[in-house]
């Protein structure tokens, strides 16, 4: 397995007094390549929030590419390597298991990062508040459904990963707005399926499949993160449609390339996770826990149930991001108008705000 990113992170004042050996040993163990941020954001965040919160602290980031075998075998070396911390995103939620427990026969204090990971221990698990971001996404769908002139509106739902606590969370928010559609005849489901692993490339295959299905007939995509909903205007373009023809709406991440989609009018929404408060948030579990004083109970508003244990959870806050609000990204610091508007320049809105 390559190592996609190491940083040793060290400061004056304890290089004369600490040993390399003495050097707390966290790994940041990443699912996949396919979801852009983990490499792209998360990781150089954490390492950097970690350089300020826990200086001397060698953090070393590895990627599973979506291969829960592989992250089975990096859990296994960390802890072979001396691991003191393991900051988990799971490939497969429902495949670590064994990691969990390898971790925890070792003594060894795993931190769940975004993901979920069923069946073992873990210490914490950080995350926005997943419900909250299904409710989000299923009221922004409402109201484009409610929006448009037609007695019933056909949806197709691109879905996340099959059994992870996201997933679930984030389809009982979107089902409290588009249960009551369906129930009244308004909403007529057409197509809908998980995602293997959240991969854009199933996504896509599954809208392409849909819209051969239904002779085009289908006029909102409602996906649950940016990958899924990324997947949908990529199936929308491949057959020769152009923005605003089909809907799509239920991004999450604000990744930068669903910003320019949006900037375009091929999609309507993303919810916006800071993913620097997340990787803030975790880098404080991480240092207290290295420290001695375990998981700061000041951080924790809620538990996850992985089937082992209920995991104390940091649920962070979460906000959603259209065309009129594009300017919420910018402002905060998750992205410049230049990277959205990289290659788009001409848009309205980048127009405007270039």
């Amino acid at each position: 397995m390559r190592l996609l990113l190491t940083a040793l992170l060290a400061t004056t004042a304890i290089a004369g007094s600490a040993h390399a050996q003495d050097a707390k040993k966290v790994f940041f163990l990443l699912p996949n390549t396919t979801t852009i941020r983990f490499e792209s954001r998360d990781a150089p965040f954490f390492v950097e929030a970690m350089k300020e919160k826990m200086p001397g602290a060698a953090v070393t980031v590895q990627n599973a590419q979506g291969d829960p075998q592989q992250q089975q075998r990096q859990i296994e070396d960390a802890i072979a390597q001396g691991a003191d911390l393991i900051m988990l995103t799971s490939a497969d939620a429902n495949l670590v298991a064994g990691g969990l427990a390898a971790a925890e026969v070792d003594g060894v204090p795993v931190v769940l990062y975004d993901h979920d990971a069923i069946g073992g221990k873990a210490e914490a698990h950080v995350v926005f508040d997943s419900l909250s971001v299904g409710q989000a996404q299923g009221k922004r769908a409402a109201e484009l459904i409610q929006g448009m002139d037609k007695a019933v509106v056909k949806v197709a739902r691109v879905k996340g990963n099959q059994g992870e606590f996201g997933t679930g969370q984030y389809e009982k928010g979107q089902n409290e707005f588009l249960t009551p559609l369906i129930e009244s005849g308004k909403v007529e489901v057409v197509c809908e399926q998980y995602t293997r692993n959240w991969d854009p490339t199933l996504a896509q295959s599954f809208a392409e499949d849909c819209l051969t299905r239904t002779g085009g007939d289908v006029d909102i995509f409602v996906g649950m993160n940016d990958g899924t909903t990324g997947g949908s205007v990529a199936a929308l373009i491949s057959q020769g449609y152009q923005p605003g023809e089909k809907l799509v709406t239920g991004g999450q991440d604000a990744t930068v390339e669903a910003l320019r989609y949006i900037a375009q009018g091929w999609q309507d929404n993303s919810v916006l996770k800071d993913l620097k408060v997340e990787a803030n948030a975790a880098a404080d579990v991480a240092a207290s826990i290295l420290a001695g004083n375990g998981v700061p109970q000041d951080l924790v508003n809620g538990t996850v149930n992985n089937q082992y244990l209920d995991v104390p959870a940091i649920f962070l806050p979460v906000s959603n991001i259209t065309m009129d609000t594009l300017d919420e990204v910018v402002a905060k610091g998750v992205w410049t108008w230049a990277e959205i508007c990289q290659g788009i320049e001409s848009t309205e809105v980048c127009a405007a705000n270039l």
